[in-house]
């Protein structure tokens, strides 16, 4: 019987945002068929550096993970775009120190998934939903960590989920951070297609944007 855990953030564990609407871990369950579980393993805030904790209580019976993190690495960092800077070049040197670190740490997270041997999946950073002009400022910093994830899911050669391209509507925001329920539908709907299509064992990425 197929196991699917979800690991990350808020993206995942998003049942405090959307009220009485469904979480996303509630949408896969009703997406997969009734054979197949689904495990939420994900907790809101989590890092990079919470995720070995997260696979230290994964389930015996897993058979696949879903990835969705980096947000909060990206949140804890958000100062930078607020800080005074003489030149162009000095907010490049900045960012460039921001994705060195994020690079490395977001390597040894998947260092870590990926020891287990199962058939993984991981999602990239979306674009949040702020008013403009933070909103340019925020997706376009996003794109340097973003850069960071794809390039590490390409060499290890996993599936990918867009997640830019599958929460594409203000609808899908609770909150300018946080899936809604419509998007975490489109999110539990991309995971299960998926599942369902994705071939694991490839070895070259694919990507899912909805």
């Amino acid at each position: 019987m197929p196991h699917i855990v979800l690991l990350g953030d808020s993206i995942f564990d998003n049942a405090a945002y959307v009220g009485s609407g469904p979480d996303v871990i509630t949408q896969l369950r009703a997406e997969l068929p009734p054979d197949w579980q689904a495990t939420l393993k994900a907790v809101d805030g989590s890092t990079t550096e919470d995720i070995p904790a997260q696979l230290a209580q994964l389930p015996t019976t897993a058979t696949h993970l879903v990835l969705s993190v980096g947000g909060n690495n990206a949140l804890m960092a958000g100062g930078f775009l607020e800080e005074p800077a003489q030149s162009v070049g000095e907010v490049m040197r900045n960012l460039a120190r921001i994705r060195e670190q994020f690079q490395e740490e977001y390597r040894q997270m998947m260092e870590g998934v990926l020891k287990l041997n199962l058939p993984t999946a991981a999602c990239t950073i979306y674009d949040p939903c702020f008013s403009e002009p933070y909103q340019s400022a925020v997706a376009t910093a996003l794109t340097v960590l973003n850069d960071c994830i794809t390039r590490t899911v390409f060499k290890a050669g996993l599936p990918l989920i867009d997640l830019r391209l599958v929460c594409n509507e203000q609808t899908d925001y609770a909150n300018p951070i946080e899936p809604s329920s419509a998007g975490g539908a489109k999110i539990a709907r991309t995971i299960a297609q998926l599942l369902r299509n994705g071939n694991f064992a490839r070895g070259r990425t694919e990507v899912y944007s909805g």
